[in-house]
């Protein structure tokens, strides 16, 4: 009998260790959908967003890689069916690395806890601890971001 629970418990061990590594797998890997950012690639000079990804209101993450730098923003669409982009950082709090996190209907830092309304993110709220601006403009079913303007902001990462 105690052979029969020894294997048991090691074939629990073995599948929470298994549960585990997979889990810890899909965030190291960024998978799609399940990590926090998405991987976007510069065509023509610009990243493009589909609005369909947009759609439902929640803020959307990716992170562009250049010159061995990670660079993370948001999109979103405000509920006035604008839609938004900004950085992952800001001018107050962009040293703690901890970003933004949706709360409704605002963008929420999470070092500081302030909250900004989604439907006001854009160049007239900068500076502090706002999300830092990052233009955007919807093209046809795309929203686009040119390269260069997500290089500039490289000094948040």
């Amino acid at each position: 009998m105690g052979a029969i629970k020894s294997k048991q418990i090691g074939w629990a061990v073995a599948i929470v260790g298994a549960v585990l590594i997979g889990a810890a797998s899909v965030f190291a890997l960024n998978i799609p959908g399940l990590g926090k950012s998405q991987k976007v690639k510069v065509v023509n000079g610009a990243v493009t967003i589909p609005v369909a990804k947009l759609a439902d209101g929640s803020a959307q993450f990716y992170k562009f890689e250049d010159g061995g730098k990670e660079i993370t923003f948001f999109a979103v669409k405000a509920a006035d069916g604008s839609f938004k982009a900004a950085f992952d950082a800001c001018d107050a709090c962009f040293k703690s690395r901890k970003g933004y996190e949706q709360q409704g209907d605002k963008m929420n830092c999470k070092n500081c806890n302030q909250k900004f309304a989604i439907n006001r993110l854009g160049p007239n709220a900068t500076g502090g601890c706002n999300p830092g601006y990052l233009p955007s403009q919807v093209s046809g079913n795309s929203v686009t971001i040119k390269a260069d303007d997500l290089r500039a902001g490289v000094r948040y990462f």
